[in-house]
């Protein structure tokens, strides 16, 4: 399958001026795939974390904002040796862990060099009394659903594609 946002991304990956990434879009448009494929696609390593009832990283990110132990726990968490320049860091359903999405500010600041990227359903809504959100310190990229041509694309009918795009 192909989406077109993954241009985007690329020229994210490649800003000298990235920030960690939010993907927003509703349930079910593809934000978990569109993250993996990027990364697969991209890098050479994909730590991918899902937030979704995961009390372990509740617990990494209550207690400070220490990123390189946040990065020593998103290690064990993933089982991946995260690098930076290399490895594709991935936050799924980021609205789970709300001091996740405030520590994208201190990733911000000061580790440039590790590529993250964040999405969540309802991340808007789903704030958490108290918590703050990371103004200025994220990109966003935002996702809907398959663009017709994407659509006849993913189901295979590239002719069909380069006739109707012709038209």
């Amino acid at each position: 399958m192909y989406r077109e946002k993954i241009k985007e991304l690329q020229k994210w990956k490649e800003s000298k001026n990235r920030k960690p990434l939010i993907i927003r879009g509703a349930r079910q448009v593809g934000k978990t795939w569109l993250m993996k494929e990027f990364g697969k696609e991209y890098y050479e390593k994909v730590a991918y974390i899902n937030f979704d009832e995961n009390t372990r990283m509740n617990k990494l990110f209550e207690e400070d904002f220490e990123l390189n132990k946040i990065i020593q726990g998103l290690k064990i968490e993933s089982g991946v040796n995260i690098e930076p320049h290399n490895t594709l860091i991935i936050f799924d359903e980021i609205q789970e862990t709300p001091k996740a999405l405030k520590a994208l500010k201190y990733f911000c600041e000061n580790a440039q060099e590790y590529h993250i990227i964040s999405a969540g359903s309802l991340l808007g809504v789903a704030m958490h009394e108290g918590t703050s959100f990371p103004v200025g310190k994220v990109d966003f990229l935002d996702l809907r659903p398959l663009s017709f041509f994407e659509f006849i694309e993913a189901i295979r009918r590239k002719r069909t594609t380069k006739s109707v795009k012709k038209q």
